[in-house]
Parts: structure tokens; sequence; C-alpha cells
């Protein structure tokens, strides 16, 4: 049985952001997609359109030295226009290091993705990470 559409969509997206591939993420998004990260340290907030998304990418790795790292577990679909992606990341900064789940609720209008909402296994973990 084939993969749906919007689960590709979404592997096709890790797999260019774990490369760096940033480029292939920017045409996977809607001109104006935003990606919300939830929070209260430096990079929470609405990072809105391709520009702002790809410096958030860009700002993980160099934030934590170039170990921000992600492996994806799972993607599942409504077959309505939206996507969930489950992964587990870790990263170091500085003498912190922080390993845990996350996941990512897409909507895809067509064959683009147009907003992610980030969740996270622990945002108090998160937040002392990025302090």
């Amino acid at each position: 049985m084939a993969e749906h559409p919007n689960a590709a969509l979404v592997r096709k997206g890790y797999d260019a952001f774990t490369r760096g591939d940033m480029d292939t993420l920017r045409g996977l998004m809607a001109a104006d997609c935003t990606h919300h990260v939830p929070g209260s340290h430096l990079l929470s907030g609405d990072h809105k359109g391709q520009d702002s998304m790809i410096q958030l990418y860009q700002r993980l790795y160099d934030e934590t030295g170039g170990t921000f790292s992600v492996d994806l577990s799972h993607v599942c679909v409504d077959g309505r226009g939206h996507a969930v992606s489950v992964h587990r990341y870790t990263a170091e900064r500085g003498d912190k290091r922080i390993e845990q789940n996350g996941c990512l609720v897409f909507r895809i209008v067509g064959d683009k993705i147009t907003d992610i909402d980030e969740c996270q296994e622990d945002l108090d973990k998160e937040a002392d990470f990025w302090s």
C-alpha cells in the first residue's frame, strides 16, 4: 500500500532538515507558512514566512554548535490535510544536553505545508535547555 501523500511530504521535510537542505524545505512550504514554537525561551513564538522559518531551523544548529539531531519515528495523517510527526531529538548547548520526544502538527493544503504547531514532551526541560 502506498504511503499517503501528506505523510510522504512530512518525511521529505524531515529528510531535508536532517541533511541541512534548506532549499528543499523552502519548496515544501507555502510562502506564508508559520511554525509555532511553544514556551517562553529564545526560540519561542510564531515564525511566519519561509525566511523566518529557515532562520529558526538554522538557529537550532547555530545555538547547539551543530549538535541538534532529530530522529523521526512516526507520521500519522487524517486524510483531511493534517499530519502529525513523532520524533526524538537531542542537542547540546554549552554544558547542557537535552534528549526528549516531540511532535509537529502539520496543516497541509494541496502539496504545501501551511502551518506547523510544535509540541514538546516536557516544556520546562525545553525552557531550561534554551535559557
